[in-house]
């Protein structure tokens, strides 16, 4: 059963007139609401605020990383463990090909469902998660796999454990290490990119956003519960972070934004699916036949300047 959020509720009503209108066999009065449908939800998607573009992120039917590869990815084989502590599954890596180009795919899994959720720890990786995927990125290097990084998480798991184990230092090799990786990297924030539990697998020749996710340093919840003690000022604080690949993209933070099917990716899984496949498919050649290395080092120092 579709979910539908409190600004859809218009569109939820018309779609219910329109399966009645099916059902009684009435195509004038369907032909009609399907107008009315199409008017309604133009209207609405394009004047979403920031706050409703992070309800669609982490819309509970939007694709997770698995349903991305399910469909993009063929001759899959999955990449398990660090080979230092054990086998995180809020990441999850595979090599395989997309419409026969040999690649590795790293990605941050939320899991679908109580029991998945859990096993996932809810999409929140470990520091032997960003070591499973720093371990997969070298095998793709020393294989000259290009690799495809799929980016969905609240952030790295703040747990006592994970401090032990070393999350920051996880994270920030991680930084240093795609960022001289010799083979081409893409990047997509598919939901949420949270903190350096996203950049941890988002250094890459080509960052890109899907048009309804967003990327931001920290949790709206937990920037407005540290500037103004008070996380119902939610909406203020994700207006202020400017967290939507419109605002990223105009302060040259990230490269592109993939457009998603009206309605958004959980409306229609196949068509953003090959929205993501398509844009894999046309910068590789076009980063291939670049002096990748130099570009990307000239664009990670290029960050962090104003004016």
């Amino acid at each position: 059963m579709a979910v539908y959020l409190d600004f859809e509720n218009r569109i939820k009503g018309l779609q219910e007139d329109i399966e009645m209108a099916t059902i009684r066999g009435d195509l004038d009065a369907k032909e009609i609401l399907q107008r009315r449908l199409a008017k309604e939800t133009n209207a609405v998607y394009s004047n979403l605020t920031d706050y409703q573009r992070l309800q669609l992120a982490r819309h509970p039917d939007r694709p997770y990383a698995m349903d991305y590869i399910d469909l993009i990815l063929t001759d899959k084989y999955e990449l398990f463990g660090d080979r230092h502590f054990k086998d995180d599954k809020a990441i999850v890596c595979f090599v395989g090909k997309i419409e026969g180009v040999p690649v590795v795919v790293i990605a941050e899994e939320k899991g679908r469902g109580t029991k998945n959720k859990i096993m996932r720890n809810f999409g929140m990786p470990n520091p032997e998660g960003y070591r499973k995927a720093l371990k997969s990125a070298k095998f793709a290097e020393k294989f000259n796999l290009p690799i495809l990084m799929l980016v969905d998480t609240a952030g790295a798991y703040p747990g006592l454990g994970a401090e032990e184990r070393g999350q920051s230092e996880a994270i920030a090799r991680n930084l240093q290490e795609f960022a001289t990786l010799k083979v081409p990297t893409i990047s997509i924030i598919i939901g949420e990119g949270g903190s350096g539990g996203a950049l941890a697998i988002a250094v890459a020749d080509r960052l890109a956003m899907m048009e309804y996710a967003v990327f931001s340093v920290i949790s709206p919840e937990g920037c407005a519960a540290i500037l103004w003690n008070d996380p119902s000022k939610i909406e203020v604080a994700v207006k202020a972070m400017k967290i939507t690949p419109f605002d990223l993209k105009k302060a040259n933070l990230i490269d592109d934004i993939i457009l998603e099917p009206e309605r958004g990716a959980h409306r229609d899984k196949l068509q953003a699916s090959q929205s993501i496949k398509d844009y894999f498919l046309q910068q590789l050649p076009l980063i291939q036949q670049s002096d990748f290395l130099t570009l990307r080092y000239e664009k990670l120092m290029s960050f962090g300047a104003f004016a």
